[in-house]
């Protein structure tokens, strides 16, 4: 285990995370729908999007989960050895984010599960959040993963 890295059994029930934030880009949408697939022109056309409910263009709510999945794994504090990412439940889409938007991931603990595995001690969820500067969430999910 990593000297920094904290084990299962010392994880706590409560424990909170608030990570730094950063600034969707419309390069970040382009770069996501290329690499996806993903060419909706609700993501791409601003022309498309003047006549709807958003006026611009969004996000991906896919890109979006992976911006707070990799917010979360920058955050080098209290962080458990990982084993691999084990599932979401709950994901949520709850507010559009348009280019320009700064977001930051917010997690808390909320359970530990012991397991017999061959390489973790358990699998613990996180109640987590997408939150823009306005303090809106954007997603919300629980993230379950594997710790050693």
């Amino acid at each position: 285990m990593a000297d920094d890295a904290i084990s299962f059994e010392d994880l706590e029930v409560g424990h909170e995370v608030v990570t730094h934030s950063r600034t969707i880009t419309e390069a970040d949408v382009r770069n996501y729908a290329g690499v996806s697939g993903d060419f909706n022109p609700l993501h791409l056309s601003e022309s498309y999007t003047a006549d709807t409910p958003f006026g611009e263009p969004i996000a991906h709510g896919a890109l979006l989960f992976a911006v707070a999945s990799g917010l979360l794994w920058q955050y080098r504090h209290e962080r458990p050895e990982t084993i691999a990412f084990y599932g979401v439940d709950k994901l949520r889409f709850t507010e559009p984010v348009t280019m320009g938007t700064t977001v930051r991931a917010e997690s808390e603990l909320v359970e530990k599960e012991p397991r017999d595995h061959p390489v973790a001690n358990g699998v613990v969820r996180y109640e987590t959040r997408l939150v823009t500067e306005e303090d809106e969430v954007a997603l919300s999910c629980e993230m379950l993963t594997l710790v050693r």
